[in-house]
Order: structure tokens, then C-alpha cells, then sequence
């Protein structure tokens, strides 16, 4: 299981296990926090055509899905 801290996720890269539509490598493009410090939302977007999609945070843990960095 990948390990995450929230306040480091902004810009940070990944590697889709599964790649599909040839899109294998994200960045953290956008996160946006409430009050309390909590991941309210969280954007990825594919470095090679720049589509850019919702995700929830907690599925970059799964090593099954994302792999951290860019390999």
C-alpha cells in the first residue's frame, strides 16, 4: 500500500498500473482542502494529452492501480 500524506499530494507523479487510451503517466493536478484539512477533491491529469479527471485520493494507495512516481 502506497503511503500518502495529503499536504504533499499537490504535483506529485503517477504511474498507472493499468494504463488505457495509452495515458500511463499523472500528475496531481489540483486538490482542494476544507476547513478542517480534509481532501475534499483531488484532479489527475495525463502528462501526454493533458485530460485532466476527478479521483479519489485514497485509490492512489492501491500498488494494484498506481505506482508512485513515474516508471
Amino acid at each position: 500500500m502506497n503511503t500518502i500524506n495529503p499536504k504533499k499530494l499537490l504535483n506529485s507523479k503517477w504511474t498507472a498500473a493499468n494504463p488505457s487510451r495509452k495515458e500511463k503517466h499523472f500528475i496531481v493536478s489540483e486538490i482542494e482542502f476544507d476547513e478542517e484539512d480534509t481532501v475534499v477533491s483531488c484532479s489527475i491529469e495525463a502528462v501526454i494529452s493533458k485530460r485532466s479527471m476527478p479521483i479519489n485520493w485514497h485509490d492512489l494507495k492501491d500498488e494494484r492501480s498506481w505506482i508512485h512516481g513515474w516508471k
